[in-house]
């Protein structure tokens, strides 16, 4: 336990409650740290038959990683800020990992803001996930708004929603919310919020092994109140767009249609890095094909590239740190970037051997 990372067990549930509302619970690596210690300890616990993971805030469940940490430990001589960088993301990631496969029902109120690293670690794999948005649910993939790539996994979960939408959002790192998250596959139900306080009720008094069942039964009839899916109705645009050869094919297609779709997907696409865009198009391709274990590790040697070449720094400067919204990304046009670049971030940082994230399966 942590001052941000309340446990406890009652009635077979082992919950964790995140507290860091001034940062919307961005995870530090302490947080990291206390969610997979307790998910470790209940996993070969008889006793605990179900895991919930939930807010004491109803702004959001998380809003991602430390950002700012990641700027300041870069920032640092290269020993020091590569240790605590390394430590941060290996052990992010195989938190990701442990959700993704945890062989117990793994409840996540994704209430409010639910981003980035905060995905990580709601999107468990299809044995366990119990998935809940609600009405103030807002989700994205935002990391290429800072020069980064959508990491946590979303590298395998992306590319296995309805036609091109993960690379829509990968790319554009636009928000949705509660419907499109269902239509995305990110969710499984959709409780409004004004009903929370009587599934948390009903959590607290069901016991872990029923809890699936009494989940899905609370929250079947309040499904169609989710709305209709956004993302649904532009299916065709998304597909026709999107599933273009590569990210320049994609903005020209985007560029010579008129429409509002085309319009709004175009402007978010110039604002972001065209090198991290077209890493990302790459990774998203390559982790179509791929486990999420290797997936991860995949990701695990893109962020090491990606430090390596600046993007990411200079973009949470810009965004977050001087907030002149003004980055200066290398190379600054999407027609400058080159294969080599790209293939650049795929080449291995170790060898198999040594990789930090060797032993996920």
């Amino acid at each position: 336990m942590t001052e941000h990372v309340h446990l406890s067990v009652a009635g077979g549930t082992g919950f964790i409650t995140l507290d860091r509302p001034q940062a919307l619970n961005s995870l530090s690596l302490d947080m990291v740290r206390a969610i997979t210690a307790a998910l470790l300890a209940w996993r070969d616990d008889d006793s605990v038959a179900a895991v919930v993971l939930r807010s004491t805030s109803a702004k959001a469940l998380s809003a991602g990683g430390d950002i700012r940490f990641f700027h300041t430990v870069a920032g640092r001589t290269p020993r020091e800020g590569s240790a605590q960088l390394d430590d941060f993301f290996t052990e992010e990631y195989s938190l990701d990992h442990l959700v993704h496969t945890y062989p117990k029902p793994y409840v996540a109120l994704m209430d409010g803001v639910t981003m980035g690293g905060g995905m990580g670690i709601s999107q468990a794999g299809p044995q366990s996930a119990v998935r809940i948005v609600t009405n103030r649910t807002k989700i994205a993939m935002p990391e290429v708004n800072i020069g980064l790539f959508p990491d946590v996994g979303g590298s395998y979960f992306l590319p296995r929603t309805p036609g091109h939408v993960g690379l829509y959002l990968a790319l554009t790192a636009l928000p949705i919310g509660a419907a499109d998250a269902l239509y995305a596959g990110f969710a499984d139900h959709y409780v409004p919020a004004d009903r929370l306080p009587a599934l948390s009720d009903l959590i607290e008094s069901t016991g872990g092994a029923e809890l699936r069942e009494a989940i899905a039964a609370f929250a079947a009839p309040l499904r169609d109140g989710a709305g209709a899916a956004e993302l649904q109705q532009h299916q065709a645009l998304i597909d026709r767009h999107f599933g273009q050869g590569s990210v320049a094919d994609i903005a020209a297609s985007l560029r010579a249609d008129d429409g509002p779709f085309a319009h709004h997907a175009l402007a978010a696409l110039e604002q972001r890095s065209p090198l991290l865009l077209c890493v990302t198009f790459e990774m998203l391709r390559r982790g179509a094909t791929l486990g999420i274990a290797d997936c991860l590790r995949m990701e695990r040697n893109l962020v090491r590239r990606t430090f390596e070449h600046g993007d990411v720094v200079e973009g949470i400067r810009a965004l977050v740190i001087d907030k002149d919204n003004a980055p200066r990304w290398e190379p600054s046009r999407l027609g400058d970037v080159t294969e080599a670049q790209v293939a650049r971030f795929f080449e291995p940082a170790w060898p198999p051997h040594a990789h930090p994230l060797r032993s996920l399966r």
